[in-house]
């Protein structure tokens, strides 16, 4: 989902997005897929010699603050296994994504392998990105292995059989926890005798009451709630919850119908335009942080981790390292439990409806690493082995985990630290920082019968903080994901992740959409800061100015892509 994928789902990655990760014989000839051990562990292939040494460039759209160049003891075995180094780069100050890429593409350079998220039509249109379909077919049985039915998701489109991206989702991905929703300190909820929070008045009611008793937090004004909205996670923190809560579901910047596949521009909807107005409400009774629209990404995550912000709205990929920093410091009561609130208690929030496989956001190797190509699709072809899955998610046996009667299990000393020193337990183990090949999902079992990653439901619980495993147990919860309703209460999505869909680069649609845009940066932030009385004034200026702007044919031409989609994928 887009949550993790930034429109980032994702999640991507870091926001992640949060990034994932064969042995080889040679730089130019691959092994098979390694074989599990009576112990859980997966046994590495024998290798003739070293491979060759490469120093491959790398260029994420995510930001990744634990990343440290492959000094990490995943990453040493990674360059041990494939002969690879990666230096990678990314945004700096969480800027927007496109800057860079449009950077690249007029200057014609690029990095060997890139993570472009949204941006992937852009490149594919530039003919910056190889078809790494004949190298999968040749060099990477584990990559097929994964993907296995869902391959043909990976096809560019029905005229262009390429694959260009390696989508970077969990194949067979079960949810075991939620990211996402309404945040809210767990010492307001604790002081409050833990109140029904199902709705926006319920978070309001609580923010409200709880600033009021404690107007300060370490000597400076409590902050009642703040939005990442000042760059590109307006979306995200901001315009995102507006479908949440009034019942919509991911599909990007349009509401989709789950029977005609008819594509709406997402602001349209009236109940919308109410959620908004609570925004303006809470804007109004200064409950809303004045610097919400203005805040680059670093002030707000610097703002967070002070402790004295009571609630955020937002994706836990999104503010997970101001988290970090509040853990660190043993400030556990000021992180935050997580809600699926929504504007009446009779509406169901749904952020889990099924998807399928979501093919799209992921990592593809550019012109520039083509003469490369084979060692690179190697590379990744490692990480996305039993071998590699398990080092990239669990790490080093022995240090970061032991073996017990077949089990795979998390040292005590390294479950300390993943819980209260995580960043520096990332840089260091690298546990985390190679979520960027084909991989299989929270849920799937290897070989042996371990699970690939740590995100099944006894670990999340096991990493929860006391804080945390009182307020859920308050709400009669094991983990957070327990509070959404659940997905088989929804019909599954024929067309997948709208967010990811590409778009033609130039296309009267792009073109439309960056219109839309446009406008809706201008507008939302004007109604939501807006005087109470001014608000329709301004809100209907948005719709004609959306109307005037062509919003009707881009819905026709987004509900052609859809249709196409579904079409495709049939």
């Amino acid at each position: 989902m887009k949550g993790t994928a930034a429109k980032l789902t994702s999640v991507l990655l870091v926001g992640s997005l949060a990034l994932t990760a064969c042995s080889s014989k040679s730089g130019n000839e691959a092994s098979t897929s390694p074989e599990a051990s009576s112990s859980g562990s997966p046994v590495a292939s024998a290798t003739a010699e070293a491979p060759k040494a490469l120093n491959a460039t790398v260029y994420s759209s995510d930001p990744n603050a634990s990343w440290n160049n492959m000094q990490d003891r995943v990453g040493k075995v990674l360059t041990e296994k494939t002969g690879v180094t990666l230096k990678m780069e990314f945004p700096v100050g969480g800027a927007a994504t496109d800057q860079k890429i449009a950077l690249m593409i007029s200057g014609g350079e690029y990095p060997d392998m890139i993570l472009p998220k949204g941006d992937a039509a852009k490149l594919v249109d530039a003919g910056a990105l190889i078809d790494l379909r004949p190298l999968i077919e040749k060099y990477a049985p584990n990559i097929k292995k994964v993907y296995g039915e869902y391959l043909n998701r990976l096809k560019w489109s029905k005229d262009d059989d390429a694959i260009y991206i390696l989508p970077t989702a969990g194949v067979n991905q079960k949810y075991f926890d939620a990211g996402g929703g309404f945040q809210l300190q767990h010492r307001v909820l604790k002081e409050l005798g833990y109140p029904q929070m199902k709705t926006v008045q319920d978070y309001e009611n609580a923010i409200k009451t709880y600033i009021a008793k404690h107007p300060t937090t370490d000597g400076k004004p409590t902050i009642g709630m703040s939005l990442n909205a000042g760059e590109w996670q307006i979306l995200i923190s901001t315009t995102n919850p507006a479908f949440y809560t009034t019942g919509g579901s991911d599909n990007g910047e349009f509401y989709i119908d789950d029977n005609t596949y008819e594509a709406t521009y997402h602001y349209m909807r009236p109940e919308e335009k109410e959620y908004f107005r609570w925004l303006n409400h809470m804007n109004d009774i200064g409950l809303l942080d004045k610097e919400s629209f203005v805040q680059k990404y670093d002030q707000y995550k610097a703002k967070v981790a002070t402790g004295r912000v009571l609630g955020i709205i937002d994706q836990q990929w999104d503010y997970q390292d101001a988290e970090k920093a509040l853990r660190t410091e043993g400030k556990y009561d000021q992180t935050y439990a997580r809600f699926p609130v929504t504007m009446s208690a009779d509406i169901k929030q749904k952020e889990f409806q099924d998807t399928g496989y979501v093919a799209g956001t992921g990592i593809g190797i550019t012109v520039s690493g083509e003469k490369n190509a084979v060692q690179l699709i190697k590379f990744l072809d490692y990480l996305a082995s039993d071998e590699g899955q398990v080092l990239k998610n669990w790490g080093v046996e022995n240090v970061d985990y032991k073996v017990d009667n077949g089990k795979r299990v998390i040292l005590d000393d390294i479950q300390n630290r993943r819980i209260n020193d995580n960043v520096n337990y990332t840089k260091e183990s690298g546990v985390g920082n190679y979520n960027f090949a084909p991989w299989y999902g929270d849920g799937v079992n290897d070989p042996s019968g371990n699970p690939y990653t740590l995100n099944f439901k006894s670990q999340i619980i096991a990493t929860y903080t006391d804080a945390e495993k009182e307020t859920l147990k308050a709400y009669n919860a094991e983990t957070y994901l327990d509070l959404w309703p659940k997905p088989e209460e929804f019909p599954v999505k024929a067309w997948g992740a709208a967010w990811n869909i590409p778009v033609e680069t130039g296309s009267d649609l792009q073109i439309l959409q960056k219109k839309m845009e446009d406008i809706m940066k201008k507008r939302v932030p004007q109604a939501i800061l807006a005087k109470p009385a001014d608000f329709d004034k301004v809100w209907d200026e948005f719709m004609q100015d959306i109307d005037k702007a062509g919003v009707k044919k881009m819905n026709e031409l987004y509900t052609e892509l859809v249709k196409a989609r579904v079409d495709l994928w049939k």
